[in-house]
């Protein structure tokens, strides 16, 4: 063990407290690493928020794809919490699959961890340790000092996220200025100061999210050839059908003439999928012509990812066009 030789960081939030908390085990366990990971909804990936890496190169905001290892089942739980000596461990079970290298999985051989959950008792994600090398049997006398950390950082996620949610509801109620008059959803400024918020949540929470966009088909000949009534009517429908087919947490807006955006909070892309495909059905049932395309947010901004969506929208009309013009 090593002695705390600074200094404690300043403890204001749940970013903070993790920063300090990782900090003060790598002082104080010569463990190789020490993360914060979030779980990532049902594909076995981890999420690092933070971390204090002496070796394995892992950084914030890296993705870990490896649910076959052993370290990896340790954290669901099927297994002791603190294993100064993996390799003991699979000795002692022969079925076990072994603690080297699986994939991308790094190599490990001491471990130590344990879960932060959500208000509900759900997983959010881990408080661990990893090392290529045995360690002491000592270190399990420190596994109770980390479980009360662990358990610290679970309560003061759980407020933080709790008056997250409250401001996101209070966001979505500020004033006129950000809204459409027409359809009564976020108009540009609004939709760009969307990103901005739940970029900063995307990035404090490792929440996934998945932003789509939206162009309606026909709108200037509805205009041209019915007159501009019909064609507000025309936006009017596709609002209601965005709104009626959206979960209540998604976040709608007008960001041009006839297009659209939604951004889709705490939605890995299964749940992107889905929102997808009702909203396909929800056009198709109201007679509204639209192209969509969405993307989930991985390893770029919330703009960036917006951009990116605008792209798979405009594949999308593309593929529509050919579909509808004979051979």
């Amino acid at each position: 063990m090593q002695s705390p030789t600074s200094e404690p960081l300043p403890v204001l939030d749940f970013r903070s407290a993790a920063r300090a908390t990782l900090k003060l085990l790598q002082q104080r366990c010569a463990m190789t690493l020490w993360m914060l990971a979030r779980a990532e909804g049902d594909d076995d990936d981890w999420i690092v928020l933070d971390a204090e890496d002496r070796g394995y190169g892992l950084k914030q905001g890296d993705i870990l794809h490896w649910s076959k290892s052993a370290c990896s089942r340790l954290m669901k739980g099927q297994g002791p919490r603190c294993v100064p000596d993996l390799n003991q461990l699979l000795c002692a079970e022969p079925r076990a699959e072994p603690a080297a290298d699986e994939g991308d999985a790094p190599v490990v051989a001491s471990y130590i961890g344990v879960p932060l959950v959500y208000g509900d008792g759900s997983l959010f994600g881990t408080l661990c340790a990893i090392s290529p090398t045995p360690q002491s049997p000592q270190l399990i006398n420190d596994l109770p000092m980390i479980e009360l950390m662990a358990s610290m950082l679970s309560a003061l996620l759980v407020a933080e996220l709790r008056v997250s949610v409250e401001s996101r509801s209070a966001d979505n109620a500020r004033s006129l200025a950000t809204r459409d008059e027409l359809t009564g959803l976020f108009n540009r400024r609004g939709w760009d100061e969307i990103l901005a918020l739940e970029e900063s949540r995307c990035e404090r929470y490792g929440s996934p999210a998945c932003v789509f966009s939206i162009d309606l088909d026909s709108f200037k000949d509805i205009n041209d050839t019915q007159g501009h009534d019909a064609g507000d009517e025309y936006l009017r429908a596709a609002a209601r059908v965005l709104a009626q087919a959206s979960r209540a947490s998604d976040l709608i807006a007008r960001v041009g003439g006839d297009e659209f955006a939604i951004l889709a909070v705490e939605a890995n892309p299964a749940a992107g999928e889905l929102l997808a495909y009702r909203l396909r059905e929800a056009f198709a049932a109201a007679g509204v012509g639209a192209s969509l395309g969405f993307v989930p947010r991985s390893g770029t901004s919330l703009q960036t990812t917006w951009k990116l969506a605008d792209e798979a929208m405009y594949d999308d009309k593309r593929s529509r066009r050919a579909v509808r013009v004979p051979a």
